[in-house]
């Protein structure tokens, strides 16, 4: 048993998932507020500011969703049998954690860059990303707070 639920170590390990979750999904709602201020800047600054969007996105938000997700697994495996991962809570949070990478990396990662590269029609493919991230990223809050079928 590497702990259990309520432990230093556990709690550790949970402090820390929250954390990463914080980090990776706070663009999910800050960015498209910030986007749309961006609008009325001379197109020389938006760029700049939109290059800093997907940089942080790949540098920062991304690896830490990642992260997130691991410390999440490893929550299931420290908790003494508490959780498991045959529990539909946990299944469909893996499933959701899952969707979010690939439309993270697959869609709003690369539409940040061309949005950055002075592509406005790919702005629309950031608001719709970042608005699926958003209803994922509650769906899997829902699951985790509540823990249905528990």
């Amino acid at each position: 048993m590497l702990a259990a639920v309520g432990t230093t170590s556990y709690n550790l390990v949970l402090l820390l998932h929250i954390l990463f979750a914080i980090v990776g999904f706070a663009p999910t709602f800050v960015h498209p507020l910030l986007a749309r201020q961006t609008r009325s800047l001379d197109d020389g600054v938006r760029r700049q500011v939109l290059v800093m969007f997907g940089g942080n996105g790949r540098r920062f938000y991304a690896p830490a969703v990642i992260i997130m997700g691991l410390l999440g697994f490893a929550l299931s495996g420290m908790s003494d049998g508490a959780y498991s991962m045959s529990q539909g809570w946990l299944i469909a949070s893996a499933v959701i954690w899952i969707a979010i990478n690939g439309i993270l990396h697959a869609v709003l990662l690369p539409a940040e860059r061309a949005a950055a590269d002075g592509d406005r029609s790919a702005e629309q493919r950031v608001d719709v990303a970042g608005a699926a991230l958003s209803v994922l990223l509650l769906v899997m809050l829902y699951l985790m707070v509540f823990k249905p079928g528990l």
